[in-house]
């Protein structure tokens, strides 16, 4: 190995020197360092254990939650399957009911347009003998603020 040397004034330099490594002895921060590290994994791994461990009445009271919310699941959905099928059952009697306004507005319109007013009156005045009332036999009564009168005797003739 050649080492090569340049001069600086009055001095001689070596160009590439080696470090010189000294044998090093273990320091006490890092011994406290690493036990501590070591204390830090030993409680992590006695957590990570003692979240492992499930006791028996721990594992009962998680088996009757979830059996609770299973239940409760079954019964909101039930629940919801009611509701949906009243709300078909609703729809249909609708739809039954506006088929039967409009068949009963039909006929309805049907009877109105059958009904020949002058057929009747010919038939009242012609073949039953029927005359318009005359001025003495209409009498007049005096109605209270009300929309109906009530009969408690006979009309005076």
């Amino acid at each position: 190995m050649s080492r090569t040397y340049y001069i600086n004034g009055s001095a001689v330099r070596e160009l590439e020197t080696q470090p010189v490594r000294r044998p090093q002895r273990p320091d006490r921060r890092r011994i406290e360092e690493e036990q501590r590290r070591k204390r830090r994994r030993n409680a992590a791994r006695r957590n990570r254990e003692r979240a492992l461990y499930m006791s028996r009445g721990y594992v009962m009271f998680l088996s009757a939650c979830v059996a609770v919310v299973a239940l409760a699941a079954v019964s909101l959905i039930q629940m919801q399957s009611q509701v949906s099928q009243r709300m078909k059952n609703i729809a249909a009697l609708e739809s039954q009911i506006t088929d039967l306004k409009a068949d009963n507005d039909a006929r309805y319109k049907e009877i109105v347009t059958s009904v020949d007013l002058e057929y009747i009156k010919d038939v009242a005045i012609n073949q039953l003998g029927m005359n318009y009332a005359s001025e003495e036999q209409v009498s007049y009564f005096s109605v209270e603020n009300n929309n109906f009168m009530d009969q408690y005797e006979d009309i005076p003739e």
